[in-house]
C-alpha cells in the first residue's frame, strides 16, 4: 500500500506555519498508512473517520472533530449516506506550538497521561470556526499565511479555557524512547486485528525489524503472542460477560467460528461453548 505523507501531498507549501485545506471525497480508505509532518485539527463535516496511533486509536463521525499529533498512524475514512466524505483539515508546525505554548503559563498545562490523538464534539463556537477556515481557505494564499497563524491560536485557546491544556502538553512532549514506543504499539493493538506490517509502520520499522524486537521484549513470536491475548479476551466475554461464541468470535478478531473454536479448543482443550456454560 502506499503511504502517504501529509500535508506534502496536499500543497509545495510545507514552509507555512499554519496550512488549511477542504479536503473532499468519495473513496473510502482503510487503514491508509499516513505520515503526518506536522500535526493537525480535523474537522469532521461528512462521513466518519478512525485513525490508530501508536499509543491510541480514536473513531468519530460528523458531530466531532480530531487533534493529531505529527507521526504514523493508520487512517480510515468511510463515507456518508450522501457517498461523501469531508473534512476541514488545520496542519501547524511544531513551531507554531511552540510559539503558542510561549504565550501561555506552561506551569497551568497538565501532565497526564500523553497519547497522540483526541477527540472534540463540535459546539456554537466550534461550527462558527470551521466555517471561518472555509471562508479564508478562499483568500490570496499571502492573507491566508497571516490570518491563519491567528486562528490556529484562537482554537487552541478556547480548547484550553474550555477542556484543559493536555492535549497541548501531549502534541509538545516528544517521545524519543524508541522501547517504550514499540511496547505502547503492541499492549493498545492487541484486539484492533492489524497485520503485521501495519504494526511495523506503526513502529517505523521494517517487518522483519519488528519480529526481531517483538520476539526479544515478549519471547514468541507475533503471532502466537496476538493469538493468545485474544482468546483470553475472548475466554473473558464469555465468562464474565456471558456472551454466545457467534458473538464473541468477531470481537476477538477472528474472521470466522470454526475457526475460532478450533484456536479456542487447542489453547482451553474445550470448545467456547462449553466455557459459556460453566
Amino acid at each position: 500500500m502506499h503511504t502517504i505523507i501529509l500535508p506534502d501531498e496536499l500543497s509545495a507549501e510545507n514552509s507555512q506555519l499554519v496550512q488549511v485545506f477542504d479536503y473532499k471525497s468519495s473513496k473510502e480508505i482503510s487503514k491508509q498508512q499516513i505520515i503526518l509532518n506536522q500535526n493537525i485539527f480535523s474537522f469532521l463535516i461528512e462521513g466518519a473517520k478512525e485513525v490508530i496511533f501508536d499509543d491510541s486509536a480514536l473513531s468519530i463521525d460528523a458531530s466531532g472533530f480530531l487533534v493529531m499529533k505529527s507521526g504514523n498512524c493508520l487512517m480510515t475514512e468511510k463515507l456518508s449516506d450522501g457517498s461523501n466524505y469531508r473534512s476541514v483539515v488545520l496542519f501547524f508546525t511544531n513551531e507554531m506550538l511552540s510559539k503558542f505554548i510561549r504565550k501561555v503559563e506552561w506551569n497551568k498545562i497538565e501532565s497526564g497521561e500523553c497519547k497522540s490523538v483526541y477527540a472534540f464534539e463540535y459546539d456554537d463556537f466550534i461550527k462558527r470556526f470551521v466555517y471561518s477556515l472555509l471562508d479564508i481557505s478562499q483568500l490570496s494564499k499571502d492573507i491566508q499565511k497571516k490570518m491563519l497563524e491567528v486562528k490556529c491560536e484562537e482554537i487552541m485557546f478556547y480548547l484550553t479555557e474550555k477542556y484543559s491544556a493536555e492535549f497541548l502538553y501531549s502534541l509538545a512532549v516528544n517521545s524519543d524512547n524508541a522501547t517504550q514506543k514499540f511496547i505502547q504499539v503492541i499492549e493498545n493493538s492487541h484486539l484492533n486485528k492489524l497485520t503485521l506490517k501495519e504494526l511495523a509502520f506503526l513502529c517505523n520499522m521494517s517487518v522483519s525489524t519488528f519480529k526481531r524486537e517483538f520476539e526479544k521484549h515478549y519471547s514468541e513470536s507475533p503471532i502466537k503472542w496476538f493469538q493468545n491475548k485474544r482468546l483470553e479476551f475472548a475466554h473473558y466475554l464469555l465468562q464474565k460477560e456471558q456472551k454466545n461464541p457467534s458473538e464473541v468470535y468477531f470481537e476477538a478478531g477472528y474472521e470466522n467460528l470454526s475457526s475460532f473454536t478450533q484456536a479456542y479448543k487447542s489453547k482451553y482443550g474445550v470448545t467456547p461453548k462449553h466455557h459459556q456454560k460453566i
